[in-house]
Parts: C-alpha cells; structure tokens; sequence
C-alpha cells in the first residue's frame, strides 16, 4: 500500500481530496492540526504528504522544515495563497510540488500521480555510502569499512529503513509494520529485537560502534553524522 498522509484543517476538504484520490493501493491518514501530523509521521509509515500552508496550531512552512530534517518524503503544498513568493518559500524550504486553492480534484489528481512517478524513478536505484558503508540495495551488496557482509532479507529491509530515515526515531510498531507488512500483527515482538540486534553486530566493524541507537520506550533511531 501506498500511504498518504493529508494535513488539511477543513475537514470536508480534506475528506474530499481522500475520497478524490482513493485507489485499490493508496490509504490514507488524516490530521486536522500540526500536533496530529507529527504524530502520524511518527508512529505511522507515511509515502506522501499533502501540507496546508495555515493550519490552526502553526505554519504548514515550519512543519515542512522540520520534515524536511530528517526525511526527504515528497511533500505537496497546498495554500490559499495565490502569489509567487508563497511559491518560492515552499519550493526553496523543499517542497516537491504547489496547489492554490481552490483547486480541481482532477489537477490534483494529476500532480500527486506525477508526484508517486518521480519518486519511483528515484527509487529505482538505491544507494547509501559515508566514511564507513557501503549499501547497494538494488546489488544487495554491503560493505563495512571495505569488508563484505551478507544481510538477510529481513536485515536488508531493516537497514534500508534506518537510512531512508536517519535522525528520525522510528517506533517499534512503525517498523514491525514496515518489515513485517501487514503481517506485523502476528510477528513476536521479540523478532524485531532479535534482528536489530543481529544487524548491528554486522555493522559495528572494528571499533564496534554502530550508528542504530535504542531510544527507550520507543524504538530506534540511526544516528545522524554517524
């Protein structure tokens, strides 16, 4: 499935653009205020986001910053606004695409598909390198500090999810949903322990560091800069 989530205040709105661009692969989650957003963004595993520039709890620009620090998910802005500085500010804080209400669902429509084909012709091929990895995802080849390791299935995904989202925490719940699917459910919870464990004994390489830290309580995070 392919998740969007829709920050619109106006409920009937934001119920409209859901019903606008519902298929048999698209869900979607729906926050009224940027406190539910930032919620959903958390606990949830989000493909898309649909952002109001006015919200009633803050500026849909700031929260669009704050994404934009620790994911590069592709965000549509969506403002009442019709001026071009409106359109320089959301373009130049990382927003992916612009929609001036009111707006045909039918444009929208058009933009979000263009939006989904754009990232998955940037996912097509997937890489991560710093001073210490290498990860060939498309390959499945990875390398620590030069020596090859070999990742299971489970561990690859794993690892994929952890760069794609460093710096952010990521929750047991969200993970066990992302590696797992729908069949997160009916997986121990013990097993995501089990395999965050065995992947960070493979990456630890010769000073035994390795940049997926346990945040208590909650899940884990890969450490930004590591």
């Amino acid at each position: 499935m392919y998740h969007i989530l829709i920050v619109e205040d106006d409920r009937s709105l934001n119920q409209g653009i859901a019903l606008a661009l519902k298929e048999e692969d698209v869900s979607f989650y729906q926050a009224y205020t940027i406190a539910e957003a930032r919620t959903l963004l958390r606990d949830r595993s989000i493909d898309m986001v649909l952002l109001d520039i006015n919200l009633p709890d803050g500026s849909g620009y700031d929260f669009l910053k704050e994404i934009r620090n620790v994911s590069e998910l592709p965000v549509l802005m969506i403002t009442a606004n019709d001026m071009e500085s409106d359109e320089v500010t959301g373009f130049s804080l990382g927003a992916d695409d612009y929609i001036t209400k009111p707006f045909s669902l039918m444009a929208l429509r058009a933009r979000v598909g263009r939006m989904r084909q754009r990232t998955a012709s940037a996912q097509t091929k997937k890489e991560y390198s710093d001073e210490r990895y290498v990860f060939l995802f498309d390959n499945m080849k990875f390398y620590v500090e030069g020596e090859e390791i070999i990742l299971s299935k489970t561990e690859q995904k794993l690892l994929r999810c952890f760069v794609e989202n460093r710096g952010q925490t990521l929750t047991r719940d969200r993970l066990m949903d992302i590696i797992w699917e729908q069949g997160g459910s009916f997986v121990e919870e013990n097993a995501l322990s089990v395999a965050v464990n065995r992947l960070r004994h493979k990456l630890e390489g010769k000073d035994k560091t390795c940049p997926i830290r346990t945040v208590y309580g909650i899940g884990y995070v890969w450490e930004k800069g590591s």
